[in-house]
């Protein structure tokens, strides 16, 4: 019997140490965590969810402003366009990702939180009516934020969105 109580008394120790060491993630730093893709991985990823995408330049190369890549792009981010894609039971098309030419910023397109998606009237209906109005931003995009602080941007030819 003791010997049991010093080895289940050992575990506790031990699993106490690993709860102290771990990181605690919550849904907000889930998202933004998670690894850098290819653009081969994220492509697969939202190929195998239904979601396009488009590029003016026919192309994919990261650092060509006329390219849509997704080279670098957060895994927390895919994942984030693939829930609202089947949230909203929305078309989704991806018009932006971690090309050159977008704004700079620590949760920018080029370090992997954002994509752009066209605005079509299912999407823009889905997140003016699922997300809570957050005002304009500071070039005068009226924002919507979900529960979770990703941010739903209007700009003039898409939706801008940060998955934090």
């Amino acid at each position: 019997m003791s010997t049991h109580l010093s080895a289940r008394s050992g575990l506790v120790a031990m699993l106490a140490a690993v709860a102290i060491a771990a990181p605690v993630v919550t849904a907000e730093t889930a998202a933004a965590s998670g690894t850098k893709l290819t653009h081969a991985q994220a492509a697969s990823k939202l190929r195998a969810a239904g979601i396009t995408w488009t590029s003016s330049g026919h192309c994919s190369n990261r650092n060509n402003r006329r390219c849509t890549s997704f080279t670098r792009i957060n895994s927390g981010t895919i994942k984030g366009i693939i829930t609202f894609k089947r949230a909203s039971r929305c078309a989704v098309t991806i018009t932006g990702g971690t090309e050159t030419g977008h704004a700079s910023g620590r949760y920018s397109h080029w370090n992997g939180y954002k994509v752009d998606i066209s605005p079509t009237g299912c999407v823009t209906r889905y997140i003016k009516h699922t997300y809570r109005y957050a005002g304009k931003r500071g070039d005068g995009a009226p924002m919507y934020k979900s529960s979770t602080g990703n941010i739903y941007a209007r700009e003039s030819s898409h939706w801008d969105i940060t998955y934090k």
